[in-house]
């Protein structure tokens, strides 16, 4: 069988980042260009900045990728791209570029949805993962729990009715006095805190399907295995308040730590029900919160319990990257699946929609 080396390209928010992989499976090369240094200063993604940026590294990007990869375009076998969801002005800047790259060299071009990516950074380390198996998609945008029935092919269990985990450590970071990124900096804190100081509500969901809620393309009935944070950030907001009108001390490494034991618990609980309830025995995280260190420590040990096979990316394919995406195009591209010249970021892409 000839091998097939992608290049894969990402830029749905603030990294820029190229990377080829062979066979779907291993990574030649992974090249990333962060922009934290420069949204720290403003306690969060600015998306005007970060476009700019994108188009001011990406060309550098690809051609270190290429090099790392000791590959030229002429030895590349199609080009994928993370075509949304994100910021539709970063998107842009690597959708444009792939396109050109593609139309340039003849080659066929991918778009990948951004979650799919982020599945499929579990198969670059494991080589005996395949469908099926459920998978907990945890980042800054999404939080999602999914069966991945085949590559490419999901059935969407439950997503978050409101704030996305990785948007309540933010948050919950800038209330701190951590600043910006939150999810690792809350990482770090919350190793010097205890996490039982404060008894931070977990979320549950009951709901079985009688309500719809909207988002922003179509609706989302609800789901048992849906989640919610917003409540919980509110919780450590007013715990905070509380404190300073009264004068009542905190601690920031105690409010971290109380506040990751409710968002790891919450997510570790709601997925090991659906596990049960669907008698499934592969289970895998995705996504930057999924670099966490106390909820890789809290999967491992519910999976262990229940016999299930845990499966969980190395922190640098947890973050966006590209290596991800190309691995996600190389499933797409050996099921015969292209995309037209006319393709398009799209911001508020939904996990199934092409």
């Amino acid at each position: 069988m000839k091998d097939i080396r992608i290049l894969g390209i990402e830029t749905s928010c603030d990294e820029t980042a190229a990377s080829v992989v062979l066979n779907g499976r291993t990574v030649l090369s992974n090249v990333i260009s962060s922009q934290i240094d420069v949204h720290t200063l403003f306690g969060g993604v600015v998306p005007e900045i970060a476009s700019r940026k994108h188009i001011e590294k990406i060309d550098q990007v690809i051609t270190m990728a290429l090099d790392k990869a000791g590959v030229g375009f002429g030895d590349l076998d199609a080009v994928a791209v993370t075509y949304g969801p994100g910021l539709v002005g970063a998107l842009l800047v690597g959708v444009s570029e792939a396109k050109a790259i593609a139309w340039a060299r003849h080659l066929p071009l991918i778009g990948v949805h951004h979650i799919e990516g982020h599945v499929s950074a579990n198969y670059i380390e494991h080589p005996d993962l395949e469908p099926p198996f459920m998978c907990e998609i945890i980042s800054g945008g999404h939080t999602h729990l999914v069966i991945v029935e085949d590559y490419g092919k999901f059935r969407i269990l439950g997503r978050t009715r409101d704030d996305a985990a990785g948007e309540a450590f933010d948050k919950v970071a800038r209330a701190i006095g951590l600043g910006y990124p939150g999810g690792p900096k809350i990482d770090r804190a919350a190793r010097e805190g205890n996490p039982a100081a404060i008894d931070f509500p977990r979320s549950h969901v009951e709901d079985k399907g009688k309500t719809n809620l909207t988002f922003a393309r179509g609706s989302h009935e609800m789901s048992p295995y849906d989640f919610s944070f917003s409540g919980l950030k509110s919780a450590v907001l007013n715990y905070l308040n509380q404190c300073r009108m009264t004068g009542q001390e905190w601690h920031q490494a105690d409010v971290a730590a109380s506040f990751q034991a409710a968002v790891v618990d919450s997510l570790t609980d709601t997925a090991m029900r659906a596990v049960k309830d669907f008698g499934v025995d592969r289970f895998a995280i995705a996504g930057g919160v999924a670099a966490n260190s106390a909820l890789r420590a809290a999967m491992k040990q519910a999976c262990e319990e229940n016999h299930v096979t845990f499966y969980y990316p190395s922190p640098v394919y947890c973050t966006d990257n590209a290596a991800m995406i190309a691995t996600a195009g190389y499933y797409e591209y050996i099921s015969g699946r292209r995309s037209g010249w006319n393709l398009n970021a799209v911001p508020n892409l939904q996990l199934g929609e092409r």
